[in-house]
């Protein structure tokens, strides 16, 4: 099998398929396409329908990618092209993480100042695997939303700020700023302590 460029507005997408595409993961596979390329080959059946990568498709479209790369699998039956479509999905759902391997590769590539938001995984998950989740402390869970002596903060930003703050608690962290006798978690106390330098 060769890899073909087919025009994106030739691509027939499968109009059975049961997987779903939600606006924030196509978002999330623009992101990765602009970081590595459009590096996994759409599969196509010789008409130029779509067996996988409706997803990568959708992307490529919003992109504006005039072609993207495509293996046509000529060799399938009608009844396999339909059962390829779900497990290409499902299968991989199957697999695992060796979650201390993972853990020291994204501790690996902060360092590396790498966008871990790149990756999938959103803030909280990667907060718990990297070993500073939001709720390590053992507070009760109040209505209020006061822990006294601690509360639980929440900020809503855009991914162009993001890249801002994460990058600042990261070298807070690595000046020391991380730590605190009173706080167990290394997040807000990065925050705190960069709060305080602009506060003067």
């Amino acid at each position: 099998m060769e890899v073909e460029q087919i025009p994106t507005g030739e691509l027939i997408p499968y109009a059975r398929n049961s997987r779903t595409h939600s606006d924030e993961q196509v978002a999330q596979i623009m992101a990765s396409i602009r970081e590595f390329g459009f590096c996994n080959p759409v599969l196509i059946d010789e008409t130029g329908m779509i067996i996988a990568g409706h997803g990568r498709v959708m992307a490529a479209t919003r992109m504006k990618l005039e072609t993207v790369p495509c293996l046509r699998l000529s060799h399938l039956t009608d009844a396999q092209k339909r059962a390829y479509v779900i497990a290409d999905n499902r299968i991989a759902l199957s697999s695992g993480w060796d979650s201390e391997l993972l853990a020291n590769e994204l501790s690996d590539l902060h360092v590396d100042d790498f966008d871990l938001s790149l990756l999938g995984f959103d803030a909280d998950e990667l907060g718990v695997m990297m070993g500073f989740d939001v709720d390590a402390v053992d507070n009760p869970d109040l209505a209020s939303g006061d822990r006294e002596p601690f509360r639980q903060m929440t900020f809503t930003v855009h991914d162009s700020q993001f890249e801002t703050i994460e990058a600042a608690i990261a070298k807070a962290k690595q000046s020391g700023g991380g730590a605190s006798d009173v706080n167990e978690n290394s997040n807000g106390n990065a925050l705190a302590c960069i709060c305080g330098a602009y506060n003067g």
